[in-house]
């Protein structure tokens, strides 16, 4: 299997819109961040440390115990061009500082994509386990073994008092971030979105965008992380987001059927629009597909529309992003050119033309 096809598939196992509650949680995301205790962090080692580090770990990644959870692939990005790498971040795949900055950085993919090792990115080693739906404890569990796997074998920087040390001080502690992306269309039509979003930041969580920090919260997609790593157990993190996205999902399935008793004409006009737009444009910039395929999902979450597949919507999330179209399309792209290609793209996918 090459390693190439994980730039050439838009869609990874974890986005097929299966899982508990899929149709308000898209999807669920553990990850863990551990350094060495004999190495300085990522950003202060040499080339020289940094290749050890990458050694050590790439050693582990061959061992059987983690062969149990699936077949790994282990790329070296500097193998790799920018716009590659920028396909992996558009997946989910790596992070973007891992794609940017990082020195002797890799990452090892399973083969359905639902975990990646990140190798010498803001820290040593950053587990990631992603699952379709609202699957938190789940996704904790696969994480959790595979922890246990690297620390049998490496010393970790670890501080009784204060846990583990990473290179951010808001990840030190457990050094996990836990979150849940969801789709709240009717939350946001209902207005209710602020005031549920301000109480979620009082419970010691974040919201960000779909593509975590720094980012904007485009097509009703919102991220929800914890805040705290310091002074809480593992599992009290996991059950703290896990009871607040219970408690969004309730208000959202509450905020869905409001629509449907009280404006069922206007927000099925809305999705019927959107849904005739998307098929018929030739132009199409980013945050207008995003709100668009965002009225679609509903629509079909609803009932409203039959026909669309969900995992066709989830795959044209990542196909239409800038590095994934350039990949696609064997070329750099103006803005210009990539609105065209989006619309072409988006276009092909719903109605085959």
């Amino acid at each position: 299997m090459t390693s190439r096809r994980y730039i050439q598939d838009a869609l990874s196992e974890w986005m097929k819109g299966e899982g508990p509650d899929a149709d308000i949680v898209i999807s669920s995301r553990i990850r863990v961040a551990r350094n060495l205790r004999s190495y300085p962090f990522p950003m202060l080692a040499t080339n020289q440390q940094s290749k050890e580090v990458l050694d050590r770990i790439s050693v582990i990644l061959k061992e059987n115990e983690l062969e149990q959870l699936g077949h790994f692939e282990f790329i070296q990005l500097d193998e790799w061009d920018e716009l590659q790498k920028r396909v992996l971040v558009e997946k989910h795949l790596i992070s973007p500082n891992l794609a940017e900055e990082a020195r002797n950085g890799a990452v090892a993919l399973s083969d359905n994509e639902s975990i990646s090792i990140m190798v010498n990115e803001e820290d040593h080693l950053r587990i990631q386990v992603l699952a379709s739906g609202f699957q938190l404890k789940e996704a904790w569990h696969t994480a959790n073994r595979i922890d246990d796997v690297f620390e049998s074998s490496l010393d970790y920087a670890f501080d009784e008092k204060r846990g583990y040390l990473t290179s951010c001080p808001t990840n030190v502690g457990t050094g996990i971030r836990a979150s849940v992306m969801m789709h709240l269309p009717a939350l946001v039509l209902t207005q209710q979105i602020n005031r549920i979003l301000s109480a979620i930041t009082q419970v010691g969580l974040v919201v960000r965008g779909l593509y975590g920090e720094g980012s904007e919260a485009t097509g009703n997609l919102f991220q929800i992380s914890n805040q705290i790593t310091l002074g809480q157990s593992e599992d009290e993190i996991i059950d703290n987001l896990h009871s607040v996205a219970r408690q969004i999902i309730e208000h959202e399935r509450v905020a869905r059927k409001k629509l449907m008793q009280e404006s069922r004409l206007r927000i099925t006009d809305r999705i019927n629009r959107s849904l005739g737009i998307l098929s018929y444009a030739a132009i199409m910039d980013s945050k207008e597909s995003a709100q668009r395929l965002s009225d679609v999902r509903l629509g079909v979450d609803l009932g409203i529309i039959s026909h669309v597949p969900m995992h066709t919507l989830n795959e044209l999330t990542i196909m239409t992003q800038p590095a994934f179209m350039q990949q696609h399309a064997g070329e750099k792209l103006s803005p210009e050119e990539r609105d065209v290609r989006r619309a072409e793209l988006i276009r092909t996918r719903l109605t085959g033309t």
